[in-house]
């Protein structure tokens, strides 16, 4: 039997807590938007399913982008799916993907859908348009690997 379907303003709570907790790199708060055994697609190499896979990343985005703000721009709640179309803004403070800071503003776009599962986030899957960010700051990484 399927799961009860949450209804769309829970549905749009649980996924903005989710970028509240990235906004803020709190792993606490995305602990509370998150099933214990969320799957983040693509993961991140060598990470378990799970809120605490992303305690590297937001310890390296504190760094890189200590001022870092996620806007959620479009949200759309179809049953237990939420599509979002998100900006990123931040100034790169410290290393980013082996860039050396350069104090540049950068804006880029993110993109992600979301399946809930019992009122909480089970599964995302992300697209961030890095390609973007290494323009803005007139550099490539010497190995291209994304953190998420």
């Amino acid at each position: 039997m399927p799961a009860a379907q949450p209804p769309q303003s829970a549905a749009r709570e649980a996924v903005e807590r989710l970028y509240r907790a990235f906004s803020t790199k709190d792993v606490a708060l995305l602990r509370q938007a998150v099933t214990p055994d969320w799957e983040y697609l693509p993961e991140p190499p060598g990470q378990q399913p799970g809120p605490d896979q992303m305690i590297p990343i937001f310890e390296d985005l504190t760094t890189a982008l200590p001022d870092m703000r996620i806007e959620i721009l479009d949200m759309l709640v179809q049953d237990d799916r939420v599509g979002i179309r998100a900006e990123v803004s931040g100034t790169q403070s410290g290393p980013l993907l082996g860039i050396a800071a350069t104090k540049k503003p950068i804006r880029f776009a993110i993109h992600s859908f979301h399946e809930l599962r019992d009122g909480l986030v089970s599964k995302t899957w992300h697209l961030e348009d890095w390609l973007s960010v290494f323009r803005q700051l007139d550099a490539v990484p010497p190995r291209v690997n994304p953190p998420v």
